[in-house]
């Protein structure tokens, strides 16, 4: 496997490959599916064999558990994914609510590789290895697959002579600029996923009730007016996540603190990028600054994704 400048280039050019630490829970049994139609914001039903979609596991009161990826096997077989370290509060929450279903709840033991790229083609699941899954992954212009494996198993042992390894940091600055969110930045269980703009890509307001409906649906009748987003920012140098941001104040007036910053990274693209909460009323092109590294640090809100689809 080919070294880069980090694969930044062939996770947007060619093919890249790299280890992702991931959490899976697998739901099984004759009432999986009818369950997780009651736990999720997405039409669990409508998924067929070999499908997959983004959804939202919520608290009762509608905040986030986790932003997961819902993937069906069988007619009563799923996996759900998110990231690294939130395996076991999915995993509380859903036998939480299964009293006297007939459906099993269990995290796996299993590894993740990341295969990005317009020249990753996702094998079939049949072609994917005992026990193994390959599931799409698709977010604006970071595509893909992800194969999942129980462990131990290494990047290494996968036929991919084509790709280039990525290193970290080319993937979180392909993250930031694609503004794919995370646990542990973005997101949490504060987090209400309109803040976040999860709900276009992971809520089907179609399908019926879900535990935690009530705050999405009301949110979303009164036009997704919450209190901060998450937006994409363009720095002039590195901030450390947590960062304060505030706005240039008018004559007279003290500083403003408008928003937070979430994640940073170095891009190869775009310089130093970010991703930042900030409050409702500002957004794309305003300017804020923050306290940085090494000093005073100036940056300019952005839409997301930093990078257009196609780029």
């Amino acid at each position: 496997m080919a070294e880069d400048d980090g694969g930044y280039a062939a996770l947007f050019d060619g093919v890249a490959a790299f280890e992702w630490d991931r959490d899976v829970v697998r739901v099984t049994g004759p009432e999986a599916e009818t369950y997780l139609q009651g736990q999720l914001s997405q039409d669990v039903t409508a998924l067929p064999e070999g499908g997959s979609t983004w959804s939202l596991l919520l608290q009762p009161q509608g905040k986030l558990v986790a932003f997961v990826r819902v993937y069906r096997r069988s007619s009563d077989e799923f996996f759900l994914d998110s990231d690294a370290g939130v395996g076991a509060a999915m995993v509380e929450r859903l036998l939480r609510f299964k009293l006297r279903t007939k459906a099993e709840v269990e995290q796996l033991d299993w590894q993740a590789i990341a295969v990005r790229g317009p020249q990753a083609v996702t094998p079939k699941p049949a072609a994917s290895g005992d026990g193994a899954l390959a599931v799409p992954f698709r977010w604006g212009a970071l595509n893909g697959y992800d194969l999942f494996c129980p462990a131990p198993f290494r990047l290494d042992q996968l036929a991919l002579p084509a790709a280039v390894r990525a290193r970290g940091e080319a993937y979180e600055a392909a993250r930031v600029e694609a503004g794919f969110p995370r646990h542990g930045a973005e997101l949490d269980e504060r987090t209400i996923p309109a803040e976040a703009g999860l709900v276009t890509v992971a809520v089907s307001f179609t399908k019926g009730c879900y535990t935690g409906q009530e705050l999405v649906a009301r949110i979303d009748a009164r036009g997704s007016n919450v209190a901060r987003h998450l937006y994409g920012l363009l720095l002039t140098g590195p901030g450390q996540p947590g960062a304060t941001l505030y706005e240039a104040p008018e004559a007279d007036e003290a500083e403003k603190a408008v928003g937070s910053l979430t994640s940073v990274a170095w891009s190869p693209r775009s310089g130093w990028v970010g991703l930042c909460y900030v409050k409702r009323g500002l957004g794309p092109g305003h300017a804020v600054h923050l306290q940085g590294e090494g000093g005073q640090e100036r940056g300019e809100v952005r839409a997301l994704p930093l990078v257009p689809t196609g780029a």
